[in-house]
């Protein structure tokens, strides 16, 4: 992956397509004053240095059968077993993140279940047969999702000039 600079024009794409990912590129050109052609290639070039990830769509989990969510910070055994860990923790398909952390856990995973049951069972099935895995601690079992979204630092005004540009 290369380094890339991020100029307005990536600031501006991003602000758009973080709103909305499934924008047509049309749509974004004619934001930008550009062609279709330059902002196709601006995406790819984001793309390939990893400042895009991806696009997806959200499922509402609720609405799937999966009504319990919690967070768990996890203590390792030993730092070493961290990417074991991780890998093991990927094949969980409840797992939804994982985050590398500071303080007493090493890490914090997020976890949809059907139900307090069902996240029992992934929690003694699953979480504790995971070697490197010393102990887990449930935090929170979320009551409702309130708001998600993506980070959207690239504010532009409405005269179409990037006020968070320092260049």
């Amino acid at each position: 992956m290369g380094q890339h600079q991020i100029d307005r024009l990536d600031k501006k794409i991003l602000q758009l397509i973080s709103q909305d990912a499934r924008i047509p590129f049309l749509e974004v050109a004619r934001e930008c004053n550009v062609s279709g052609a330059a902002i196709h290639q601006r995406i790819q070039k984001l793309r390939n240095t990893g400042i895009i990830k991806g696009s997806e769509f959200v499922i509402d989990t609720y609405k799937v059968g999966f009504q319990t969510c919690a967070y768990i910070g996890i203590i390792l055994s030993d730092i070493k077993m961290f990417n074991s860990v991780v890998n093991e923790l990927k094949k969980i398909p409840e797992v939804v993140e994982c985050h590398y952390a500071t303080g007493k856990y090493s890490m914090f995973i997020k976890i949809y279940a059907k139900d307090n049951r069902h996240l029992l069972q992934i929690i003694l099935e699953h979480l504790t047969l995971i070697q490197g895995i010393a102990h887990t601690e449930t935090f929170q079992i979320s009551l409702d999702e309130i708001f998600r979204r993506q980070l959207s630092v690239f504010e532009v005004d409405d005269s179409g000039i990037d006020i968070m540009d320092e260049e």
